[in-house]
């Protein structure tokens, strides 16, 4: 079946759960336990960094990759622009804009305001794998980036 033969609501629905994945990945490395993010993809899925030499594939090789993330590392990720275009009954497209506010070292309580660390966007496949869609892969696109930074030395500026 081709994407353009999918019932309107199936089309809504698979849209829908993509645009899931998409909050659930960030929700996960931000509040949640970094390591999860690795059951949003399929078995053999992979994430990278579309410019460098950086591509985690499969899902136990992402677990280890993600939980390796800074205990002390706090970050919140800002998506917007999700744009999931849908291929056939299970298949799908989409490009997410993101925005990455990130610092290491922190213990507790907020942080002042500073620049993002990171603005980019990712651009997404899925694939429906037994009745649950999932990411096929994720490729991971900056226009600006920066270090992160360590807190104590932000603090003191």
């Amino acid at each position: 079946m081709t994407a353009e033969a999918l019932d309107p609501m199936d089309r809504l629905l698979a849209e829908r759960a993509c645009e899931r994945i998409v909050v659930d990945f960030v929700h996960m490395l931000d509040l949640g336990d970094p390591a999860d993010v690795a059951d949003l993809f399929t078995d053999a899925g992979f994430w990278e960094w579309a410019e460098g030499d950086r591509r985690i594939e499969g899902r136990d090789a992402l677990r280890s990759y993600f939980a390796g993330r800074p205990a002390d590392r706090l970050s919140r990720r800002i998506c917007t622009n999700i744009l999931v275009t849908v291929t056939s009954e299970s298949t799908a497209t989409a490009t997410t804009y993101f925005t990455t506010y990130r610092v290491d070292g922190h213990t507790g309580g907020f942080v002042p305001p500073r620049a993002p660390t990171q603005v980019g966007h990712y651009e997404d496949t899925f694939r429906k794998v037994e009745g649950q869609w999932l990411l096929d892969s994720r490729s991971l696109y900056l226009a600006f980036a920066g270090p992160t930074e360590r807190l104590e030395a932000a603090v003191e500026d």
